[in-house]
């Protein structure tokens, strides 16, 4: 079994408390690391506070290399680090693959990124009171940032809080899952071994309580959190002065109208539904169909969910395994049984054995059913009729969460009403609301949080402006 150390202030330690870490899909131990404390945590702060000045002067063409510098040295052990991934998260290796992929990417757009830092020239002289000024604004690193990354994707999620604040001349301490933290450990050997002064990164895996100091302490003066709305909405509550970016997930709907090709849209649907069990928070969870083309779309979707290969997470073959854990799978087929009980239809899946739940579509629901009204995290689908776009549209927005969308049509008409009434963040043509990419903006509104991950996006809310009045 393989022993991970935790890096706190630049530095590889182990502490008493040991953190066994479980492969979901068979249950064995695969590694241990440990777990930091409160003094621990203080020691990383310490640290972290003592490097910010020199963060902040460092030139732009020094963060430029360490994070291209990074992003190389991911892509040259990919399949290790894949392998890692996978076993950690029970996830299938073909996404792990992707993952990695991802983060790649991630840190080569901040690298990128970090040369294009906003600066503004402003005239002052709009009134007579201005008359003979110009003014400068340059944008600061804000200082201490805390990232808390969960288990769906323990690197790239924690690559969008790490990348950002290297490239902004920030510090960073990230909490990963209690559950995956051994991709985000990988990732801090890596980063050990830059020019990155020791102390701006830290991985430090905590219980809730210590972690929760990244919510109270004041020194931290910026939250990035990826979870769920209780925990999210409760920590907005904690973080007294510091900035917030909230990624507090959803349930996700789709439009499929009849003027799409309806074998695109099973297509594209049967990856947004059941890609990593749907442990995504743009998961696709409720698929709304014209009526037209709901028999037609349905039947595909059923025939095609019935093809998909589960099994060993390591197998390239493997479509659907695991969940992250039994008590998550048994909620699933909680919820399932009690939208059968209530009236609704199992056309495809629906049963558990231990953390493995079948990909699962279900229709004649209501919304207020768990499974429509509350993010399923789960292999389970909702496919219901709509009459015309405007109640599908209705049907989407009926919802406490408002994360992204996709809609299904070649009309431009179609579009232009979905993109202009739809209560999401994102708005996604013709393919899934799962699709993203690590450039764009991505966030939500109502219950799904606040505020933009997306590098660039991302990177703002990690800059605070300055401004320079002088004599023109």
């Amino acid at each position: 079994m393989k022993n991970y150390k935790i890096y706190a202030g630049g530095t590889f330690i182990e502490t008493s408390q040991v953190l066994e870490v479980q492969n979901p899909f068979d249950k064995s131990i695969m590694a241990k690391t440990f777990l930091a404390d409160k003094e621990i945590l203080n020691i990383a702060i310490e640290k972290a506070i003592a490097v910010e000045q020199e963060l902040k002067h460092m030139p732009v063409y020094q963060r430029y290399e360490i994070l291209q510098q990074i992003a190389f040295k991911l892509s040259e052990d990919k399949e290790r680090l894949a392998s890692i991934l996978s076993i950690e998260s029970g996830k299938p290796i073909r996404y792990a693959l992707g993952e990695i992929a991802r983060a790649i990417q991630t840190f080569t757009i901040a690298s990128e990124e970090a040369k294009r830092l906003p600066h503004e020239y402003l005239s002052i002289d709009w009134t007579p009171a201005g008359h003979g000024k110009q003014g400068v604004v340059k944008y600061e690193p804000i200082g201490l940032i805390a990232g808390i990354a969960p288990f769906n994707f323990p690197l790239n999620l924690a690559v969008h809080k790490i990348a950002p604040a290297i490239a902004t001349g920030n510090p960073i301490i990230l909490k990963p899952a209690r559950s995956t933290p051994l991709s985000t450990l990988e990732l801090a050997k890596i980063i050990n071994k830059t020019s990155l002064p020791k102390g701006a990164v830290s991985i430090l895996p905590m219980d809730r309580e210590t972690g929760n100091l990244l919510v109270t302490d004041e020194r931290i003066k910026k939250l990035s959190f990826t979870g769920s709305p209780q925990v999210g909405w409760k920590m907005k509550t904690q973080a007294g002065k510091k900035r917030l970016t909230l990624e507090l997930g959803g349930n996700a709907g789709v439009l499929v109208s009849d003027k799409a090709d309806i074998d695109l849209a099973v297509k594209k649907c049967m990856i947004g539904s059941f890609a990593y069990s749907g442990q995504v928070c743009i998961h696709v969870q409720r698929i709304y169909v014209q009526e037209s083309v709901f028999e037609e779309f349905t039947n595909k979707m059923i025939e095609a969910t019935k093809k998909l290969q589960v099994g060993d997470p390591m197998n390239p073959a493997t479509e659907v395994s695991v969940m992250i854990d039994e008590a998550n799978a048994k909620r699933v087929e909680a919820w399932v049984n009690d939208a059968v009980a209530d009236g609704a239809k199992v056309l495809a899946g629906g049963q558990r054995k231990d953390t493995f739940y079948e990909p699962t579509l279900i229709t004649n629901t209501q919304p207020e059913m768990n499974v429509c009204s509350l993010e399923v995290f789960g292999p389970v689908v909702t496919v219901e009729k709509y009459s015309n776009l405007q109640s599908g549209i209705d049907a989407i927005n009926d919802s406490q969460y408002g994360l992204q969308a996709g809609i299904f049509t070649d009309s431009i008409q179609e579009l232009n009403s979905a993109f202009d009434q739809l209560e999401v963040g994102g708005v996604i043509h013709n393919d899934v609301p799962t699709f993203r990419v690590d450039h764009m903006p991505y966030g939500g509104i109502k219950n799904s949080g606040f505020g933009r991950e997306g590098v660039k996006y991302a990177m703002r809310d990690m800059l605070e402006p300055k401004l320079l009045v002088m004599d023109s």
